[in-house]
């Protein structure tokens, strides 16, 4: 039985926009994705800014699979990053998958801190108005810079 399921995306390292297209190529049941915003790095060390996005999945994976697609969309990124919280070629977060609640060391669902991110907040409410309360209004500017193919992950503006 297919479900909603919401991943969050995020590149500051080499080709963002690359990154990003890549991965949403790549990403199974894909129907839609946000607007692609940069913006600033949150916590970690000094670093440049981020292009970030979400997509909206409509899958029959649970919380286990999408986890692993996001693990062998950042390997396919060549993914870097050293300092937790530091620059990264792309990270993907497994946000929420409607009906599913998952408690596991290495993975929660709905994810603990997305309502208090801007960076994901704002490109979330593009996809899933729904799950979208008040925007914390302290963490920069966010910039809507264009946006991405949700079938083959190409740029448009």
């Amino acid at each position: 039985m297919s479900h909603r399921a919401l991943l969050a995306l995020g590149s500051n390292l080499g080709d963002r926009w690359a990154n990003l297209g890549g991965a949403v190529a790549g990403l199974p049941d894909v129907v839609a994705v946000s607007r692609v915003y940069e913006t600033a790095p949150v916590g970690g060390p000094d670093q440049g800014p981020y292009l970030n996005c979400v997509v909206r999945l409509e899958t029959d994976l649970d919380a286990r699979a999408l986890l692993d697609a996001a693990h062998e969309r950042e390997r396919a990124a060549i993914r870097r990053s050293g300092v937790r919280w530091g620059p990264r070629t792309l990270d993907v977060d497994v946000l929420w998958i409607d009906g599913e609640t998952v408690r596991e060391p290495d993975l929660e669902v709905p994810h603990p801190r997305m309502f208090e991110r801007a960076f994901v907040l704002v490109p979330l409410g593009d996809v899933a108005p729904d799950l979208v309360g008040e925007v914390p209004d302290d963490q920069g500017a966010i910039l809507a810079v264009g946006s991405l193919d949700p079938a083959t992950g190409t740029r448009g503006d």
